[in-house]
């Protein structure tokens, strides 16, 4: 991969220190400093087209309320140009691979609107304050697919390897609960498609404020999510359970379904690495879902430095309920004309598949957002190393929390040209974060009581 540097201190560490090795003092000191109280770069670029970062989003737009989808605080910003087919030489090395073949499968209707980087990314105070605290002493235990000494905050803010990297992605803020509600749809080749309607409930246990390392080692459990389908009416009542554990090998996933033809709730051992994902047409896979998520085991994982890349960020007129669905999904891809996309620093982790392992992506690329540590791109290979899929997340700030996350995941599979569009959300009510929920809402009889509503 070209152009790719790595930060000073995290050659450093790689150099000098095992691959699970904590950072300095020295180091943590920088959190704040001349990086992010997360470990982003806090100033900009040289060419000044990555501004600093200077606290994010920190006050909502006028008039906006909790409940409301979010209105756009940079809709009076201007495309500064648009990438497509015939102008793709000129950008191609801010671009993923992935994203490279989309335009040349689609060279007619693919493109990329491309405005001011705004770094928005922002996050509450006790966030910082537990990233700095554990900063020191977070480490990954069983071979890096279990975490410890950790709590709240991001484990690994200068990372020095790609799992530390895709920890931080996978305990990221995403506030304390949550309720969502929206869905999914994969468009046919003609652009035909059936909705599928979701409710979800999510609680996240390792950001909670009175989390500690000792109660989430002692419980071993990072978030615990529920999932039923609404719609169409041969799917509704369909539901799935998740706990997430924080040491995988200790306690694998514990998950459960309903079935609503059998009406009995069961284990479910099988949802997890690259069992299809609900209703998915066969487009994502389970741990494709959030860009990433389970356990790392199957892979080694490389750091290969930090590249500016243009990526989806800011999506407020994506996230629009002012848009029917209707007007996103088209075939080939989503309407580029919604889409907004910047200029912003990633990291870039390589996960190849290790020998004796079993999945249908022998290799994954991830993009991962400086300033949130979001998965933005994913890159997918085949196990004959040709590209399968790529996969954007289409993230914003959320004021009300504040986080940065995605409205919208895309997933293309490039064999079929067919994509899938999950977190469809613009005729249905927004997101609930100050929801409160607690154990008892996440049990297999509570599962098999959110199916049979």
């Amino acid at each position: 991969m070209k152009k790719l540097t790595l930060l000073a201190s995290a050659i450093a560490m790689v150099v000098s220190c095992s691959a699970l090795a904590k950072i300095t003092p020295e180091q943590a000191a920088r959190l704040g400093q001349d990086l992010t109280p997360i470990g982003a770069e806090r100033a900009g670029n040289a060419a000044g087209t990555i501004p600093e970062w200077t606290g994010g989003i920190l006050t909502p737009p006028a008039g906006y309320k909790p409940g409301d989808h979010h209105p756009d605080p940079f809709a009076d910003d201007q495309v500064k140009f648009v990438i497509d087919s015939s102008n793709l030489n000129q950008h191609r090395d801010k671009l993923s691979p992935g994203q490279i073949a989309l335009f040349e499968l689609y060279p007619d209707t693919f493109k990329m609107p491309v405005y001011p980087t705004r770094r928005s990314a922002s996050f509450p105070q006790y966030f910082y304050d537990a990233t700095k605290e554990i900063a020191t002493k977070a480490e990954l235990i069983e071979g890096g697919n279990g975490l410890a000494n950790a709590a709240i905050g991001i484990p690994f803010p200068i990372p020095s390897n790609g799992l530390e990297a895709i920890w931080n992605h996978i305990v990221r803020y995403r506030g304390v609960s949550a309720t969502r509600n929206g869905g999914q749809a994969a468009p046919t080749a003609s652009g035909a498609y059936t909705f599928i309607g979701f409710d979800e409930q999510i609680m996240f246990k390792y950001s909670h404020p009175d989390a500690t390392p000792e109660n989430l080692m002692a419980e071993n459990i990072l978030f615990k999510f529920k999932q039923s389908v609404t719609s169409p009416a041969r799917l509704a009542g369909t539901a799935l359970l998740v706990h997430e554990t924080m040491d995988q090998i200790a306690t694998p996933r514990q998950a459960w379904t309903y079935n609503t033809g059998q009406r009995r709730v069961r284990r479910a051992p099988n949802v997890a690495y690259d069992a299809p994902g609900t209703a998915s047409d066969g487009l994502r896979t389970t741990d494709d879902f959030d860009m990433f998520n389970g356990s790392p085991d199957r892979y080694n994982w490389e750091l290969k430095g930090k590249k500016e890349m243009y990526i989806p960020y800011n999506s407020y007129k994506l996230h629009s309920n002012e848009l029917k669905y209707s007007d996103i999904l088209m075939p080939g891809h989503i309407n580029p004309e919604h889409t907004r996309y910047e200029l912003h620093r990633v990291w870039v982790v390589e996960a190849t598949l290790k020998d004796g392992m079993r999945h249908v992506y022998g290799k994954r690329v991830f993009y991962i957002d400086e300033d949130s540590w979001q998965i933005h791109v994913a890159d997918l290979y085949d196990n004959r190393g040709d590209l399968y899929r790529v996969a954007m997340a289409h993230g914003l700030n959320y004021y009300e929390v504040p986080t940065h996350w995605s409205t919208l995941e895309v997933y293309h599979d490039l064999n079929s040209r067919r994509y899938i569009a999950l977190g469809l959300d613009n005729e249905d009510v927004m997101y609930d974060f100050s929801v409160t929920l607690n154990d008892n809402d996440f049990t297999p009889a509570a599962l098999r009581r959110e199916g049979v509503r």
